[in-house]
């Protein structure tokens, strides 16, 4: 398990070689987002549909943690609620406030 400075924890399931994505970038993924409790709040995998999104339109463990990968990468993603959704997560979403997120996300390309 590694850790940033700003308390986003991952692991690495599959490295990969190439260049990381900047901020700037947009990249697609496929990702399984679940709470603590192993429930199924998101998941591209779950409706077979990559996501594509601006690295920096995401909540800022995402914008972090893409930024640490590469191509063909698959990393899982422990965000602390600083870093996701806070005391205001969507209510249709089924996150509760201040909910650690967990990600597990395969870096597919950058656009």
């Amino acid at each position: 398990m590694h850790s940033t400075e700003s308390g986003l924890q991952y692991e690495v399931i599959r490295a990969a070689e190439g260049d990381s994505p900047k901020s700037t970038d947009t990249v697609t993924v496929h990702y399984h987002g679940t709470l603590i409790d192993g429930t199924v709040f998101d998941s591209s995998v779950e409706r077979d549909s990559p996501a594509s999104f601006g690295v920096h339109q995401v909540i800022p463990g995402w914008t972090e943690g893409i930024q640490l990968m590469k191509p063909g990468s698959k990393f899982v993603f422990y965000i602390p609620h600083e870093l996701a959704y806070g005391p205001n997560p969507n209510p249709r979403s089924g996150i509760k406030p201040y909910s650690l997120l967990i990600f597990e996300v395969e870096l597919l390309e950058i656009l």
